[in-house]
């Protein structure tokens, strides 16, 4: 038996500890050559990431606010960082994002009006009474406009928010206490008072 070989069973050792990934996966080459020392990517190298990966296209890169809380999203060992698989999520939302985004994009102008923002977020499944949208309009938007960067925050926070908080709507017991009151909870959250 080779002692360099790995058992049958047995996980290979791979980045810092990490498992290793198959060859083939080109995300693990990519992530390996932007994690830090300590295997992880935090919200700088997500960001040198983005920019040079053009994820942002013609727009402007991403703020560093905006790959921190890209990284609370899903970083579920509250480390401040993420891992491989964490990379992985976080890449396959940005993509949908970014699809979105240009779908209602019409002028390419990298932006959207408050209008192609109802639109996209409609599409995505969320349905928010006026007033709700004015308030995450007021809250995203520079000179009445809504550019990519501030669009994925307003994403992440949607996804982070109905992930966790409107969890319980989905159960019948609270079936009527969380409908009557989403709109409120959208607006206080808009509104950052949450």
């Amino acid at each position: 038996m080779n002692p360099s070989m790995p058992m049958m069973g047995q996980p290979m050792a791979g980045f810092y500890g990490q498992p290793q990934y198959p060859a083939g996966d080109p995300m693990w080459g990519y992530f390996t050559a932007i994690a830090g020392q300590d295997g992880e990517v935090d919200a700088e190298e997500l960001q040198r990431c983005l920019t040079q990966a053009g994820v942002h296209g013609t727009y402007t890169p991403f703020s560093l606010e905006t790959c921190r809380i890209m990284i609370a999203m899903l970083d579920r060992d509250h480390t401040g960082k993420m891992g491989f698989n964490e990379f992985k999520e976080l890449w396959a939302a940005l993509s949908a994002w970014k699809q979105n985004f240009c779908t209602f994009d019409h002028d390419r102008s990298g932006s959207v009006e408050p209008h192609e923002l109802n639109q996209a977020i409609m599409s995505m499944g969320y349905r928010l009474n006026p007033n709700t949208l004015n308030t995450i309009v007021k809250r995203y938007s520079k000179s009445g406009r809504i550019y990519f960067d501030d669009y994925v925050a307003c994403c992440v926070k949607l996804r982070a928010l109905t992930g966790k908080v409107m969890t319980p709507c989905f159960q019948p017991s609270f079936c009527g206490f969380c409908s009557f009151k989403k709109d409120l909870f959208w607006n206080m959250y808009a509104n950052q008072k949450i």
